[in-house]
């Protein structure tokens, strides 16, 4: 057994209380090895390394650390990764959180492929995808060890180098259909290999010092080289700088490209006019959107069987899904506030925003405290003096850009790369809507402005491709650039995590969906395992931009609305998303849909979904599912409100 690095780690409590336990853990693991060798008989820890942690938020004192382990049994090698039973840095995250993410004797028959990331600053951390397209969660090496745990897997697996991907390290051959559209995402190549041989179950480890395992997955990397943009194919470079959520959205829309039948595209461009897919759909320039979804596709679909729904929608949703409101007024909301403006009862205000959302005319005033840029208490005098504060700060930081001169823009990758990329994204947001229409339209230089100071004011994270939608409807209903700065900050405080370069936000996302579909229509879930979708990638624009391409503009900022209310769940999407993939669950199984069929039909629903009758399903579903459903969604999944503790985006550029 190869003996774990021990180095001097006194700063770190979680490797602290780890070393308290330290070799006679070890050596408790060799006896049980041996004391259970009619059961392990040809068992050997060939690699184990302490001190490996998962990150379930984007907040390193959350951390979870754990042990991580090669074991070769027979011809066969699977990898562990257990997290320790008593952790000091993390007292938050319960037994239950934990077991979420351990990861039992997974393997390597099934895994795709390993992708390294080496950052300048900060830890090295893998991400091990497996043959079905999903992905564990990034596995941080606090410790050192991932050239030894690559050069171990290597010992004993077929292990080569991507030719296209320094980083990735590519290990079976894939032939099932998911694994030749993730292909078409230009993911690195490599010749076939041989399949390896089927690989027996490990039986369970001592638990004396781990904790009661489940090989839960995340969802899959999808961060690698080549990305599509504009419908061309770029010059294939290396770029530290490079944002890699950027090159996920890119990759996605060459997923719906790949699919022949497939006619929208995430983050489609027009072509000639400038509009959304919704918005030509709208205006009769494309047919992409003009007809039902794929109710005559290829003539008479082929209809299967339909497992029944185990809970009875209709019923549901008539019990506990209640009817909508009318949006609420100026009239209603004075009674909310007393004489100075404050909000007298919050929680009795979110839930009637919840049930009906706000005027449009008010919008303006609610939004802002919704958002968390006002607080409920503050009175009318307060929020005005925030604003004059708030507005000078604003100016501040929008100077320091604007003050760069071209000779040290030269001189500036980041703020160059950054720039162009804003300005090719503002002139096709929403171009179809008067606010942003015609040529030279301040509205549009408006969103430059405010996406470029973002990008300085929160530079680690800087900008990616799906913002300017998040801040379109904020610009629309401020009217104000400092005001629409300041709620787009309060909001990526929030949905910040859906842009992080190592996906971790998305990836928490898509994981808590597929557990509440498991949870809530598990025969659902069983098609979409049977038919390699279980990394629900189909909802990925959903999750990243909260419905804005699914939904009519004006029912879009009523959903955000809602949402941000956080009335019943901070996670609320993610229950509209089970609602709407139950709505169509019949045709979803009867017509046996694969992975680009789904793909063409989730992207044909765009502009069909009834909001009001989804919004209903959602709550029922959320009652429902209870603190059952609540335990689906590890903690920090976006759009958690924010800890106001530790780096907020501690991400940094990769030497690749």
């Amino acid at each position: 057994m190869q003996e774990a690095e021990l180095h001097d780690l006194s700063d770190d409590a979680d490797y602290a209380a780890s070393q308290q336990e330290g070799s006679a853990s070890m050596m408790r693991c060799d006896s049980s090895k041996l004391s259970t060798s009619s059961e392990t008989e040809g068992a050997e820890i060939v690699y184990l390394k302490d001190n490996v942690a998962i990150h379930p938020t984007q907040y390193a004192f959350e951390r979870i650390s754990g042990r991580l382990k090669l074991i070769k049994q027979g011809s066969a090698l699977f990898m562990t990764w257990i997290p320790y039973k008593r952790q000091s840095t993390n007292a938050k995250l319960s037994e239950k959180d934990r077991n979420l993410y351990t990861i039992r004797a997974v393997p390597f028959a099934d895994v795709r492929s390993i992708r390294r990331h080496t950052p300048a600053l900060g830890w090295q951390y893998i991400i091990v995808v497996l043959s079905s397209g999903l992905a564990f969660p990034p596995l941080y090496f606090y410790n050192g060890g991932v050239r030894e745990f690559l050069t171990t897997i290597k010992q004993h697996v077929f292990l080569v180098r991507s030719v296209e991907d320094t980083n990735v390290f590519l290990l079976n051959d894939f032939q099932n259909p998911l694994q030749r559209t993730l292909s078409s995402l230009e993911l690195p190549r490599a010749v076939p290999i041989p399949s390896m041989p089927s690989a027996p179950v490990l039986p369970r480890e001592s638990t004396s010092h781990e904790n009661q395992e489940r090989t839960d997955v995340g969802i899959s990397d999808v961060s690698a080289s080549i990305p599509q943009y504009n419908g061309k194919r770029r010059q294939k470079f290396h770029d530290p700088a490079r944002d890699i959520s950027i090159q996920v959205l890119e990759k996605f829309s060459f997923v719906t490209k790949f699919a022949r039948e497939t006619t929208s595209q995430l983050f489609r461009e027009s072509h000639g006019n400038g509009f959304r897919p919704l918005e030509r759909r709208k205006s009769n320039q494309s047919d992409d959107y003009s007809h039902k979804p794929s109710d005559d596709a290829e003539g008479v679909a082929v209809q299967s069987p339909v497992a029944p729904d185990p809970v009875e929608f209709d019923k549901l949703s008539l019990v506990w899904g209640k009817p909508r409101q009318p949006p609420l007024g100026l009239e209603e909301w004075a009674t909310f506030l007393d004489s100075e403006g404050r909000v007298v009862d919050s929680k009795a205000l979110r839930k009637r925003i919840f049930y009906g959302g706000i005027e449009h005319k008010l919008r303006k005033e609610v939004w802002a405290i919704l958002l968390g840029h006002h607080t409920y208490e503050s009175t009318y005098a307060e929020r005005k003096h925030q604003r004059s504060i708030k507005k000078t700060e604003y100016e501040t930081i929008k100077s320091q850009w604007q003050s760069i001169s071209p000779a040290q823009a030269k001189r500036f990758t980041k703020f160059r790369e950054r720039k162009g990329l804003i300005e090719k994204d503002v002139v096709r947001t929403d171009r179809s809507l008067s606010f942003y229409d015609g040529d030279d339209n301040p509205n549009v230089n408006l969103l430059r402005d405010i996406l470029l100071t973002y990008s300085f004011y929160n530079f680690d994270l800087g900008y990616c491709q799906g913002m300017s939608d998040l801040l379109s409807p904020i610009l629309l209903v401020m009217e104000d650039e400092s005001e629409s700065f300041w709620c787009f900050v309060a909001l990526m405080e929030c949905l910040g995590p859906n842009f992080n370069r190592d996906q971790s936000g998305m990836h928490s996302q898509l994981f808590a969906l597929s557990k509440l579909v498991e949870l809530l229509d598990n025969p659902l879930h069983n098609h979409f395992k049977q038919n390699d979708c279980l990394n629900y990638f189909f909802c990925f624009r959903w999750m990243l931009i909260q419905f804005k391409r699914e939904l009519e503009y004006e029912k879009t900022m009523r959903l955000w609305e809602v949402l941000w209310t956080h009335y019943l769940s901070e996670h609320l999407h993610l229950y509209l998303s089970v609602a709407i993939l139950k709505r169509y669950r019949g045709k979803i199984i009867g017509e046996q849909m694969d992975f680009d069929t789904l793909i063409r039909f989730i992207n044909e629903l765009s502009g069909r979904i009834d909001l009001d009758a989804t919004l209903r399903d959602a709550e029922a579903l959320c009652i429902c599912a209870g603190e059952r459903g609540a335990d689906c969604i590890p903690p920090g999944t976006p759009p958690s409100l924010p800890v106001d503790n530790g780096l907020l985006y501690s991400q940094q550029d990769e030497v690749l």
